[in-house]
């Protein structure tokens, strides 16, 4: 099934929507107030994502934001592959792509040379490219179409929380609303509210790091201009002399243009049109014609909260950690943080988990939040030199960058998101078989083309409508056990306890990933083992080689898959029990757990 709403959005103007305020079941029914399960505050990009996973999978979800609108102008515009396969498996992810301008290529420049260019994605056999450019305000606008088609999700506008109080099975927050305060109950708390969170200020709680003496200035601007669909970095450009600008293009023939300001500048003075046409003109030329659609000056910091879960509450997004926008690291990881906390939090209110699975959520994001500090910190670095030791580095390495390979990857324009490999997350098995380093335990599964399929499809959300199939339509919303080998060429004994394992109180998907098509004896395999079960076709053998499997069937191996396309196990067998205690272990029990005690609890 896709959830997709089938909507005409081209005249639809998400800057200038306006969402009702209706009153909620706390201020018109009388009698004690119902415990949600789980409230999320703030509805941008990583509330909604947060929401619709939770209901997505059985949980319903109490959204509520303070403002009636969806942002305005560009905002976060890049989005990676790797958010681009998680708006898939929500089932919104093709509108994105649609919508977006798709870029693999980018191009360095000092003054006004070329240094060099770089293709992110040099891999083929991807449904998805590195990244798409797309204004946040269509991302929010699919998201909350996508959100508004699932009853499970109760959106209330106009709803500021203003208080919140802790008790021990429930979390009470003070909602301000248009028809006056009410108390709003939850067994969890989601603060997807942004860099300022006000729950994090009601908590006492801060974020700490790096406030960069520096400011830039944004610039939406719409023009019909011959530049390509790449990423363009000026180092100090005879336009813009001794700072930096970033191009990149947008859908509507709306380009974005960041030009680096220093401290001194007036943030006020600088949006002022008699100060950003200047700016505009000497980058375009004389005779391009173009219209101003947005401006907004900024100040960045790499910063973050020092844990992520307080309790019942649990901080995501620009809430918990902010970087640089160098790199695209901000909403790309905060929609990561969204898709680690659902599935935990919807294990653990379905009692599939103990509560401890969630400082995993901590354990696992702050790690992602300080790799990406890093890389953040290191960016704004290169770009924004503080020191003439610094410049004299930095225009040194552009300069033998022209010819060196080695020197290119000195070159540091914002080193571009990718999702963190959970190397030490406690829920991971290690291996006890030579694999190569591709997908460890705690990687992000990696795409491949797939042939037909057999059996039932795997997640009901997946968006599909590109009429093909890949190998991560097939992973996700729940654990999935992915066997390099046609289920035919399994043993019966194996297949049985396979088939039990679809049943048990942790329930397993089975992705068998087949060299060759799907014979008749496998076909009635999967028929006995019903929905649970698929097998799909590794047409061009690229699903064995990126995760290291052999092509042929002699020696099945597997992959224990979590519910957000992280890789927890892998062996180069089928061991039944081997698989239930690292199932065990990546719900959050302690260690791996008794042998007898983990197949009673299957």
């Amino acid at each position: 099934m896709n959830n997709t709403p089938s909507l005409d959005t081209a005249a639809i103007d998400y800057q200038q929507q306006r969402f009702p305020y209706q009153p909620c079941a706390e201020q018109t029914r009388p009698g004690p107030a119902t415990i949600h399960p789980v409230v999320v505050v703030g509805a941008g990009p990583v509330g909604l994502v947060t929401a619709i996973d939770l209901a997505r999978q059985g949980i319903k979800v109490v959204l509520v934001d303070d403002d009636n609108t969806l942002s305005t102008g560009s905002r976060a515009i890049c989005f990676a592959q790797r958010t681009l396969d998680i708006f898939d498996r929500l089932g919104c992810g093709q509108r994105m792509v649609d919508k977006g301008v798709g870029w693999n290529r980018g191009k360095v420049f000092l003054r006004d040379q070329p240094v060099y260019e770089f293709d992110l994605l040099p891999e083929r056999g991807h449904a998805r490219p590195a990244f798409i450019n797309l204004q946040q305000y269509y991302v929010e606008g699919y998201l909350l179409e996508q959100a508004q088609a699932l009853p499970d999700i109760d959106i209330r506008w106009s709803s500021k929380v203003s208080a919140i109080e802790h008790h021990a099975d429930h979390e009470t927050l003070t909602v301000d609303s248009p028809e006056g305060s009410y108390r709003l109950k939850a067994r969890y708390v989601v603060a997807a509210d942004g860099a300022r969170s006000p729950l994090r200020r009601m908590m006492g709680l801060e974020s700490v790091g790096h406030t960069f003496r520096d400011r830039f200035l944004i610039a939406d601007v719409r023009m019909d201009a011959p530049f390509p669909a790449e990423r363009w970095f000026w180092f100090d450009p005879p336009f813009h002399p001794n700072q930096s600008v970033l191009l990149h293009r947008q859908p509507d023939e709306v380009w974005r243009i960041d030009f680096q300001l220093g401290w001194d500048a007036d943030p006020v003075l600088e949006k002022t049109p008699e100060k950003v046409i200047p700016r505009v003109r000497a980058l375009l030329g004389p005779e391009v014609q173009f219209s101003l659609e947005w401006v907004s000056v900024y100040t960045f910091a790499c910063v973050r909260m020092a844990r992520f879960r307080h309790g019942r509450v649990l901080f995501v997004g620009d809430a918990a950690h902010c970087v640089s926008p160098f790199g695209a690291r901000g909403a790309n990881s905060g929609i990561q943080d969204a898709e680690n906390l659902a599935w935990k939090l919807a294990c653990v209110l379905q009692g599939q988990a103990p509560e401890s699975l969630l400082d995993s959520y901590a354990d696992e994001r702050e790690f992602a939040a300080d790799e990406n500090l890093l890389n953040s910190t290191r960016s704004t670095d290169f770009i924004t030199p503080k020191s003439g030791v610094s410049r004299c580095f930095r225009d040194a390495v552009l300069d033998l960058a022209r010819e060196h390979g080695f020197a290119r990857r000195l070159v540091n324009s914002g080193r571009l998101s990718l999702p963190a490999t959970l190397h030490a997350s406690p829920l991971n098995t290690g291996d006890h078989a030579s694999f190569s380093a591709g997908m460890q335990p705690g990687a992000a599964c990696c795409d491949a083309p797939l042939g037909g399929t057999n059996g039932t499809n795997g997640t009901s959300g997946t968006d599909n409508t590109d009429g093909r199939d890949w190998l991560l339509r097939h992973l996700g919303d729940s654990f999935v056990l992915m066997i390099f080998a046609p289920a035919a060429s399994l043993a019966p004994s194996q297949l049985q306890e396979l088939a039990g394992m679809t049943q048990a109180r942790l329930p397993l998907r089975l992705l068998f990933v087949s060299a060759t098509p799907a014979t008749l004896s496998d076909c009635q395999i999967l028929e006995g083992m019903g929905a649970a079960a698929t097998q799909v076709h590794d047409i061009e053998g690229l699903a064995a080689r990126r995760y290291d499997m052999p092509a042929h069937a002699d020696a099945p191996g597997c992959y224990l898959i979590r519910p957000d396309q992280h890789v927890c196990a892998r062996w180069r067998d089928i061991d039944v029990l081997a698989i239930l205690q690292a199932l065990w272990r990546a719900t959050g029990h302690a260690g791996s757990g008794d042998a007898i005690a983990v197949k009673d609890a299957a």
